[in-house]
């Protein structure tokens, strides 16, 4: 017991003993935190449906959480580039000890991500629901067992925005435990909530993939109202007094914009890309589908240590500069990019190794679990790449450098990973891995500019009015 407390403590102090890793460590940690059991979470749902006891009917709801799963991250991402704005901007001012601009940067935030994105995706989404998740790839039995699912998530949609420009805002101030706290809460309601209304458990109707969306879109709604209670009532370090009048500002739309717009413009092309890749996938079938789905849940658990680490770089870059301190900033983007790099390889290896067995917990279909597994090997190799690319860019975001990030994206998802995945699987027939290796192309080529980028420190001289 004693030797087992000592080494606790030497980890300790191998952590802490330098300050730049103890300020990386203390906002990271729990976004990381969030980040994975978010997706543990998620992973679990995809299980849940993935072993209904009808084969044909969790082939088709997976497919159809994937096939849905495409526009809704379409429109988060815009919606996330828009707050990439609020991060560095209240991270800059936070720096800058400017406190006063704070609140009045959040308002126009959480203004401009309902009026302008949320509330009109949502709508248009709930009227065009078959068109385009046709459009995405789906065949009839995935477009006849998703279409309630895309309908009532796209309802949770809203409060889901609302609920990120609040996080995003709290973590550019580093406050990154109270945005933990609260999804952590609402995901593990979430998970029950499915339990229930997939299965029908203690007399609640068995609603299949449909109950899966009512219980997460009620654990958006409960996430947006319990983060306003806090804020409101002065328990973050962002403070929000509705008694205080709001006013449009022409610096604050100016940053949003010069930031934002390049920013959304990524994502934009990042989720095309995406959807575009989605689409040749699709057209291997069902079966192949699913196990690529199954394969994407797996990915979204290996991204959470670089977007962490990312977030991380965002606040503490964003506020070295805000100080005047560039060097500072530099040294915590490096520092952040070590350690989000260990746990990444370590994922990797687990990948790698552990591939069938972590696909056979989605899943009782041989052909599923043997695609996916092979497909899951270039994943592990996508790792130290994808980690590193992640984190250098969420500090270039901070700095407000959200141009180059965007010359990465347009290269990397829509000439590299489109294109050769098409050659791949829709030309010389090398199916689901092929599809992966483009992904790893993509990944590879990103990585390449955004460090180039960093390595330049041109991103020190970005100016936030």
């Amino acid at each position: 017991m004693y030797k087992m407390q000592e080494k606790k403590e030497r980890l300790f102090a191998l952590l802490f003993s330098n300050a730049v890793r103890k300020d990386v460590i203390t906002i990271a940690w729990p976004v990381l935190t969030e980040l994975l059991l978010g997706s543990l979470f998620g992973m679990i749902d995809m299980m849940m449906l993935g072993r209904m006891n009808d084969p044909a009917v969790a082939a088709a709801s997976v497919a159809a959480v994937g096939i849905t799963n495409q526009p809704v991250f379409i429109g988060l991402s815009l919606i996330q580039a828009l707050n990439v704005g609020g991060t560095a901007m209240v991270a800059r001012y936070l720096g800058a000890k400017q406190h006063e601009r704070v609140e009045n940067t959040v308002k126009h935030i959480i203004l401009l991500n309902q009026l302008l994105l949320a509330l009109p995706l949502s709508i248009f989404a709930i009227i065009f629901t078959d068109s385009i998740m046709a459009f995405v790839g789906a065949k009839a039995d995935t477009l006849a067992i998703g279409r309630s699912y895309f309908r009532i998530i796209m309802i949770g949609f809203i409060f889901q925005g609302f609920t990120f420009a609040l996080s995003a805002a709290l973590r550019g101030a580093g406050d990154t435990k109270l945005p933990m706290k609260v999804n952590i809460r609402v995901n593990l309601l979430n998970v029950f909530g499915n339990a229930l209304l997939i299965y029908g458990l203690f007399g609640f109707p068995q609603l299949g993939v449909t109950g899966a969306a009512i219980s997460t879109a009620i654990s958006h709604v409960l996430a947006s109202i319990i983060l306003l209670r806090y804020i409101l009532k002065g328990k973050s370090i962002i403070k929000i007094n509705p008694s205080n009048p709001f006013r449009l500002n022409r610096d604050i739309i100016y940053n949003l914009i010069k930031i934002g717009v390049p920013a959304s413009i990524e994502q934009l092309a990042l989720r095309i890309g995406i959807f575009l890749f989605v689409k040749v996938v699709a057209a291997l079938g069902t079966v192949t589908f699913a196990a690529h789905q199954i394969c994407l849940s797996i990915l979204g658990l290996s991204f959470q240590p670089g977007q962490a680490f990312g977030i991380a770089a965002s606040s503490l870059v964003g506020r070295s500069l805000g100080a005047q301190q560039p060097d500072k900033a530099q040294e915590y983007a490096r520092e952040t990019r070590k350690l989000g790099s260990i746990i990444s390889s370590f994922m990797a290896f687990i990948f790698f190794v552990f591939g069938p067995q972590i696909v056979g917990l989605y899943t009782k279909n041989p052909e599923i679990i043997q695609s996916a597994s092979m497909a899951l090997k270039v994943i592990a190799l996508v790792q130290p790449f994808q980690s590193s690319q992640f984190i250098l860019a969420g500090g270039l975001r901070g700095a407000g450098d959200t141009v180059f990030p965007l010359f990465s994206t347009f290269i990397g998802v829509l000439g590299v990973r489109v294109v050769l995945s098409y050659i791949l699987v829709s030309i010389m027939g090398y199916g689901l891995v092929g599809a992966w290796v483009a992904v790893f192309a993509d990944q590879l080529v990103r990585w390449a500019l955004v460090y180039f980028r960093f390595q330049s420190g041109k991103w020190k001289y970005v100016t936030i009015r």
